[in-house]
């Protein structure tokens, strides 16, 4: 296969402005572009598939610059339903920097700040040099801006087009570039920034869009439970990120694999045989997380999300150490107990509301301390029994997990 036959079969592509792309795609040699807006410190799974294409092409014999937006962040691209926040410009700089040590360490690309350039215009020229290119019905056209008209949309988003079209012309005159890759939602963009170059210097550039990584109902892939999936290991650890790709959709986890890994046609094909074969052995997901998180976080930390998920599904808890009760509980209710608390005071400084409720629990078996059932009342949970002298992991029935953190009340 070419490479951009390979993209497409990863369905990877989407639009495309001419039907030069393929062409020049195959070709190699090309400098292109991806950009993102500066709106958290930390790149999430959604750009991961983004920056996995720009690995691609880059591995194909392509230049790529990413561009995080330390300028179009402060003004921010326009939403299909309302309009972002502002975020500070101390936070807009703050996250530019974690972003670019990010895409620096992770996938070497060089980064670029579009508001070392932004900056340096003043509106009169803006207006003058940029605004007189575009005509109000062409930019009214887009879809991302005909969708808001009824809701209604400030001048500040609509003139968001007109700052990414400067981007391309810019990075076209001073760097070579002349493709821009982006999701599927920035294709007014993209179209945008070829119109300008072409007006400015009579010369063409290209673009392409890739679809956007979604679960089956249609929402954006990388949320759990509201929470963004971060590449960061210290906003999401290997652990979290090894539980959401497991559990995937078994009708979405073959072009999850597509999008996500660099795993070759055969050896996805064959893990697709295996799915609808063999569903219970769910090869394709263990695939999906091996190399996902191999990718990210290194082949240590897969191997420890794997160890520590196998020991919570065999009910290992006492084999736990500090950190992965910190990693697997996360979230979970916390209570604290002295250094010498009876299992029924324990009961009662947590999720009991009388002893006679926490008498039915352990009566009924129905309480766990670290993966143990505790049927006596009276027996004691002492710190040298807790996880480094620190935790106890209550399970109540089968799933309701609470954490007892030991400390010293008497110290304070």
């Amino acid at each position: 296969m070419t490479v951009f036959e390979e993209l497409k079969w990863r369905g990877l592509i989407k639009d495309i402005s001419s039907p030069e792309v393929e062409k020049k795609i195959n070709e190699g040699g090309l400098t292109f572009y991806i950009g993102t807006d500066p709106t958290g410190d930390s790149l999430h799974i959604g750009h991961f598939s983004s920056f996995l294409i720009s690995k691609r092409l880059k591995d194909a014999g392509h230049t790529p610059i990413l561009l995080v937006g330390g300028g179009t962040g402060l003004i921010g691209d326009p939403k299909p339903t309302a309009e972002r926040p502002m975020i500070t410009k101390e936070e807009v700089e703050h996250n530019f920097l974690c972003l670019k040590k990010q895409a620096e360490e992770l996938f070497g690309f060089r980064v670029v700040n579009n508001n070392d350039w932004i900056s340096k215009i003043c509106v009169t020229d803006f207006l003058r040099d940029y605004g007189k290119y575009f005509n109000i019905n062409y930019m009214l056209d887009k879809d991302i801006v005909r969708r808001r008209l009824d809701s209604g949309i400030t001048y500040t988003e609509f003139s968001y087009m007109l700052l990414q079209a400067l981007d391309f012309l810019h990075l076209y005159e001073e760097e070579g570039c002349s493709l821009q890759v982006a999701g599927q939602d920035q294709w007014g963009n993209i179209t945008a920034g070829i119109d300008l170059i072409r007006k400015k210097t009579g010369k063409e550039a290209y673009g392409f869009t890739m679809p956007l990584l979604t679960k089956s109902d249609g929402t954006k892939f990388g949320k759990s439970e509201g929470e963004a999936i971060w590449l960061d290991r210290k906003k999401t650890s290997s652990y979290e990120l090894y539980q959401f790709l497991i559990n995937a959709e078994d009708n979405k986890v073959i072009d999850y694999l597509k999008f996500l890994t660099f795993l070759s046609k055969e050896e996805i094909e064959s893990l697709e045989k295996s799915t609808q074969e063999e569903p219970e052995k769910r090869l394709a997901h263990e695939a999906l997380a091996r190399e996902v998180i191999t990718f990210l976080h290194g082949e240590e930390a897969y191997l420890e999300a794997k160890e520590t998920s196998r020991k919570l599904f065999h009910g290992e808890i006492s084999s736990f150490t500090k950190k992965e009760v910190e990693e697997v509980f996360k979230g979970v209710s916390r209570y604290e107990i002295n250094e010498k608390t009876s299992l029924i005071d324990a009961l009662l400084s947590s999720i009991c509301k009388s002893k006679r409720e926490a008498r039915e629990l352990i009566q009924a078996g129905s309480i766990l301390i670290n993966g143990e059932k505790w049927q006596d009342e009276n027996r004691i949970l002492e710190k040298e029994e807790a996880i480094e002298n620190t935790y106890f992991v209550l399970r109540r029935g089968k799933k309701k997990y609470f954490i007892l953190k030991v400390v010293n009340k008497e110290e304070g």
